[in-house]
């Protein structure tokens, strides 16, 4: 080619490759033993230019090499560069692939609990301990030349995501950042808020996926592709699955045939040749069935913890074996190797054993319920190829880097904290994401397990959609108000936080509300005119009849609640021992009352203490169930029937404890009919303004029109379209400036409280700074009263552990075990603080349910974290808490940190808090706990 091009030509392309050869991203290539794609090269190029990128790519793309030459620029230039990760374990690994590469003397680790040559020019971070450098303003931060903020698409997370546009926000405009993203659909509207914040930004989109992904459906002894093959994006399901669930769809089911539904011989033949086809494959079938087929290692998602258990438990009871014995000894040797440090007496205690053996075989379970230098044996032995199945819950999805040849999906729902949802297609392609290993396999696969009643269209559906839009989560909270007053004052802070991505895609999303209301207007006027009544004003009688019904409303709503208010009163007068009749709910039926459960103040209630929603009896059901009911289950007032004692040895944990006592109730009081409550007479009936109104409807013109009731549809709709429209109009003047608004009820709260004056931080504000947490002002009222002032090290501990912990199940029937002694008397004294403080953001109209405020402190970990602070043996202190070691340790490395927030924030030298809360971090600090990651 070159034998065509004339010497200048010829001349010019040599200048060229000249010019390239000097660049910093030629020698960075050189160090790679594979080409970049373009996507990398485009993005190394912007930033060689001086340019902030944001790059959104499919999992397993290469993305980071983006941010590896951020480093590299940042140490060809003699500058620093921060690389931000989610999670501590991504940071640990990180934190790993940067020393092999660059040397341990260049690469630093901050972590919450960890800090490694922190000194070095490139250091991996979480997000959070950024965010608290930034606001610190750490010396650290001199020289900082590049900012790599990896999965920058968490910041959609509603409970961490802030964190990410903070940092974004309060970065040096000399700092050059780099945005990794999943693919999202709306890449270009945050690179345009990008470019606003940071300046010039330049966005690199790829949805090309360097290693294809078929997708799989299966069914019985059959795998089948999820598309017929064909090119084009819009690709067709394949006909044998729809076929499939048509066919499943008609069969009887087994239900249908208990009711005596009788088939012909003929149909039970046909069925049978059916269900020989159709069933959903066991665990170590399917595992079998993957490495036959030549797709292990693989990756199966199961959306619970004990099922992942309960699955390499399965795969062990078939002796399904993965490993030969050479693998089998370097598993050992290995596994050996990274658990020397735990002492014998604990490993019995954590399971090791039953892990083991697992792990011998080539099959690992991997959930945040492990003990994290579990986890990480697991993650490096499946790198390494010697683990070839891992059953693992979702959160194994979020960036760690843990390629699979195949991904499994068990099921196509999830438990999402509230109740079982379909998965969404951004976290269907998050799951799937992971297979398909670069330079090693030729393509993915992802293998979903057929259930009864799957819609292959839906399923198709959630394959098909690459993308899903990114959606800030961004709230200010007390501690960012304080620190943003304290740097830039009231007004400055203002118009920072209306410069968050929040406020861009709510300014944004008025656009197309304006353009709605505009429509609904043009409608108003069409539904006017078809209304209009020869015989008189029909708007006129419209609204007679609106405001009829209105009444009529009111009224039911008001004998509603105060039928809910006798209810209240009946419920307060119970006492241990009343048997009541629950009328209605899941409970209905007799029940004896444990506790009355009232509220704060009268007694302890739900988690150690009661909120404000009325009073939550414990009972025992006849089922022998033992359950907190609610107001809504009493909608009318209760009356006890009988009364009975309860034994003092009764264990309400205890199965064989609530099968006698239950028996007891129902030899007591099961002959006892339910007293019915009798309906009394409607208040409409005797109510004068719904007399009049009816009265004034039957003497209206309108009233004799023909086309009476055609009109008051047409007005029905009228009223219904307006009543849309003024709803429009407040979503767009609520839309506007929402953030300032938020921040301006907090600062009024923290002005109320005497942590800011004006633009002057007070002391009070200044502790507040330092604290930070979902708990923030909480933990600082408590240190400000005195709360934990004379507590021991494991008292401080157990009382710290109510401002971190949050229990899985979200309504615990039980009364949570604590200390005795101070530490329970302070823990009084913090809920009796947050009940103050909830006021309070009551009055200021500060609400949780928006994501800010103080949510109730849980009792929940408070005698773990003072057993663990007192010594106790890990043994005594899992079984005590009915918890994994895993949670146990993520909790008791959350409580560590905060108590270290605690020590740096708290008054005076007189204060006993300081010394003990370093002490209760030493306390914490050994055994699992201290060994159990690097980060």
């Amino acid at each position: 080619m070159t034998e065509d091009l004339s010497p200048a030509e010829r001349y010019a392309a040599a200048r060229e490759r000249a010019a390239e050869q000097a660049t910093a991203l030629a020698s960075f290539r050189e160090m790679y033993d594979f080409g970049l794609d373009p996507f990398q090269i485009d993005a190394c190029r912007a930033l060689e230019d001086g340019k902030g990128v944001l790059v959104a790519a499919p999992t397993g793309s290469g993305k980071t090499i983006v941010g590896e030459f951020a480093v590299h620029l940042a140490l060809q230039q003699g500058r620093k560069c921060f690389y931000t990760t989610p999670i501590k374990a991504l940071s640990n690994q990180k934190y790993a692939d940067l020393c092999r590469r660059y040397g341990s003397d260049k690469v630093g680790l901050l972590t919450g609990d960890n800090s490694v040559n922190s000194d070095a020019p490139v250091v991996v971070m979480t997000t959070e301990v950024l965010r608290n450098m930034l606001y610190a303003g750490s010396q650290t931060l001199l020289g900082l030349g590049y900012v790599v903020m990896d999965e920058v698409h968490y910041l959609s997370d509603r409970f961490r995501g802030a964190v990410w546009e903070e940092v974004i926000i309060h970065l040096q405009e000399s700092v050059t950042l780099v945005s990794l993203s999943a693919t999202v659909s709306n890449a270009e509207e945050f690179g345009d808020w990008l470019d606003t914040v940071r300046g010039d930004t330049q966005v690199i989109v790829s949805e090309h996926r360097p290693v294809p992904l078929f997708q799989h459906v299966l069914a019985g002894r059959r795998m089948y592709d999820l598309f017929e093959e064909g090119e084009g994006r819009k690709r067709a399901v394949n006909p044998d699955l729809t076929r499939m669930a048509r066919l499943e769809a008609s069969r009887p089911s087994y239900q249908d045939r208990r009711r005596g539904r009788h088939m012909r011989e003929a149909d039970r033949e046909r069925e049978r040749r059916q269900r020989t086809r159709i069933w959903t494959p066991g665990r170590p079938e399917v595992i079998e069935r993957l490495d036959n087929e030549g797709l292990l290692p693989a990756i199966t998602f199961i959306f619970s913890r004990a099922g992942c258990e309960s699955a390499v438990q399965q795969c062990l009871y078939a002796g399904l074996r993965l490993n030969d014995e050479e693998a089998r000894e370097r598993v050992r040797a290995l596994v050996e190797e990274r658990t020397a440090a735990i002492p014998p007496e604990d490993l019995h205690v954590l399971g090791y054993y039953e892990w083991l053996e697992g792990l011998e075989r080539g099959i690992a379970a991997h959930h945040a319920g492990m003990l994290p230098t579990f986890k990480e044996v697991v993650e490096e032995l499946f790198v390494r190829g010697l683990v070839k199945a891992v059953f693992a819950t979702e959160t194994l999805a979020l960036g760690i880097n843990m390629p699979a040849r195949s991904v499994v999906l068990e099921k196509l729902v999830k438990w999402n904290g509230e109740q079982h949802a379909d998965i969404t297609p951004g976290e269907f392609t998050q799951l799937t994401g992971r297979a398909g290993r670069r330079g090693i396999d030729v393509e993915g696969h992802a293998v979903v397990l057929w259930q009864r009643g799957m819609n292959p269209d839906h399923l198709a559906g959630l394959a098909g959609t690459r993308t899903y839009p990114l959606r800030s989560s961004f709230k200010p909270s007390y501690n960012m108000a304080v620190n943003l007053v304290e740097q830039f004052g009231r007004h400055r802070s203002r118009e920072l936080l209306e410069t968050s991505f929040a406020q861009f895609q709510a300014d944004k999303s008025v656009v197309g509300i304006s353009r709605q209301v505009q429509r609904n207007e043009e409608g108003l006027e069409g539904y006017q005119a078809s209304m209009t009544c020869h015989l008189g004003d029909f708007e006129e009688y419209a609204g007679l009849r609106r405001q009829l019904k209105d009444r009529e409303t009111e009224l039911a709503r008001q004998g509603a609640g105060q039928r809910r208010a006798e209810a209240a009163v009946a419920l307060e007068k119970l006492k241990p021992g009343d048997v009541i009749h629950v009328p209605t709910g899941k409970y209905a039926g007799l029940a004896l009352v444990l506790e009355p459960g009232l509220p704060a103040g009268r007694s302890n209630g739900h988690r150690g203490f009661e909120g404000h929603d009325g009073p939550r009896p414990l009972v025992l059901t006849a089922e022998r169930q033992v359950k907190r009911l609610a107001a809504m289950d009493f909608p009318v007032p209760v009356e006890p029937l009988e009364r009975m004692r309860i034994p003092k040895t009764f264990n309400a944990r205890s199965p064989q404890s609530r099968r006698d006592l239950a028996s007891a109730l129902r030899t007591k009081a099961g002959h006892i009919p339910a007293d019915r409550h009798r309906k009394k007479r409607s208040q409409a009936a005797d109510d004068k303004e719904i007399a009049r109104l009816r009265k004034a409807i039957r003497a209206h013109p309108c009233h004799g029109c023909d086309d009476r009731e055609d009109h008051a549809r047409w007005a029905e709709r009228y009223h219904r379209l307006m009543r849309d429209t003024s709803q429009l109009e407040r979503r767009i003047e609520g839309r506007t400036n929402t953030i300032a608004r938020t921040f301006d009820r907090i600062v009024a709260l923290l002005t109320e409280l005497d942590y800011l004056r004006g633009d002057e931080v007070t002391e009070h504000g200044k502790r507040l700074a330092r604290l930070y947490g979902e708990l923030d002002l909480l933990a600082s009222e408590c240190l400000r009263e005195g709360v934990w002032e004379g507590l021991a090290p494991a008292e401080l501990a157990a009382c710290v552990s109510a401002l971190v912990f949050e229990s899985r199940a979200a309504d615990d029937a039980t009364t949570p075990k604590v200390p005795s002694g101070k530490a329970k008397a302070a823990l009084g004294e913090t809920v009796r603080i947050w009940g103050r403080l909830d006021a309070l953001e009551e009055d200021f109209r500060i609400s949780q349910t928006e994501g800010v405020g103080q949510r109730e402190p849980d009792l929940g970990f408070a005698w773990a974290a003072y057993m663990w602070a007192s010594g106790k043996g890990l043994d005594e202190v899992l079984r005590e808490a009915e918890m994994p070691a895993g949670d146990f340790v993520r909790w008791c490395k959350q409580v560590i940190d905060v108590l270290g927030q605690i020590a740096a924030a708290a008054p005076g030298a007189e204060s006993t808090v300081p010394k003990n809360a370093r002490k209760a971090v030493e306390a914490l600090l050994r055994g699992v706990v201290a060994y159990s990651s690097v980060g």
